[in-house]
C-alpha cells in the first residue's frame, strides 16, 4: 500500500502573469539571493508591467513569503509522488536521502533554499522565518512519522539527527566538499536505519 503523506498543501491555479512572476522569483531568489534581486529585475524577467506585479503581490516582501511557500509546495509534491511509488517507510527514507544527495551534486546547487532564506531575515518572527519554520516542522514530522512506522525505538531523536545531518550536508555541500558532505549524509541515514527493529517472524 502506498505511504500516505500528511498535511500536503494543495496547488492552486494562478493567473499566468502571477505564476510567471512566482517562477521568476523561484529561479532568481535561489540562484542569486533574495535581497540581491530587485523588483525591477523581477518585473523585467517576468515580462510583466509594474502595475501587474503590484496587483498580484503588492510588495516584494509578500512575494518572498510566497516564494518560500512555493518551495514548500514543490517539496511536498515531490515527496508525495515518491510515496505513491513505495510501500516501505524505510525505502522512502532512503530515497529522500538519495534525492538530497542528487540535489547537492546538481549543477547550480546553492545550498538549502529554506536555510538561505532564513539567513537573509534575522528577525525570528518575520513572515519569511515563519514560512521556513513551517516547512522544517513539516519535514521533521514526516521523518519522525516514517521512523515510527519502521519501528525505530526513538523516532523523534532519529528525526533530529537526520535533520542536522541534512542541514550540514546541504551547507557543506555548497560551501565545501560536496562528495564528503553527501557521504556523511549517507552514513547518517545508514546509522539511523541500523537501529530499526527487525519485525518478529510469525
Amino acid at each position: 500500500m502506498p505511504i500516505e503523506i500528511q498535511n500536503v498543501p494543495k496547488r492552486h491555479a494562478l493567473a499566468p502573469a502571477k505564476q510567471r512572476i512566482l517562477d521568476t522569483a523561484d529561479r532568481l531568489f535561489y540562484d542569486e539571493g533574495i535581497r540581491a534581486v530587485g523588483v525591477d529585475r523581477l518585473i523585467s524577467e517576468s515580462s510583466v508591467t509594474k502595475a501587474t506585479f503590484y496587483k498580484h503581490y503588492g510588495s516584494k516582501d509578500r512575494l518572498i513569503v510566497e516564494y518560500v511557500l512555493y518551495r514548500h509546495l514543490q517539496s511536498t509534491e515531490q515527496i508525495t509522488q515518491l510515496a505513491r511509488e513505495l510501500d516501505d517507510p524505510a525505502d522512502l527514507l532512503n530515497e529522500l536521502v538519495h534525492q538530497q544527495i542528487a540535489f547537492i551534486g546538481s549543477t547550480g546547487f546553492r545550498g538549502c533554499p529554506f536555510i538561505n532564506a532564513a539567513i537573509e531575515f534575522t528577525e525570528a518572527g518575520h513572515p519569511v522565518r515563519r514560512a521556513v519554520h513551517q516547512h522544517r516542522e513539516w519535514f521533521h514530522g514526516l521523518l519522525e512519522s516514517l521512523l515510527r512506522e519502521t519501528g525505530h525505538p526513538m523516532p523523534g531523536d532519529a528525526a533530529d539527527d537526520l535533520m542536522v545531518a541534512r542541514d550540514g550536508a546541504m551547507t557543506g555541500g555548497y560551501a565545501g566538499d560536496s562528495i564528503a558532505a553527501t557521504s556523511a549524509l549517507q552514513r547518517a541515514i545508514d546509522r539511523v536505519i541500523s537501529h530499526i527493529e527487525e519485525p518478529i517472524a510469525a
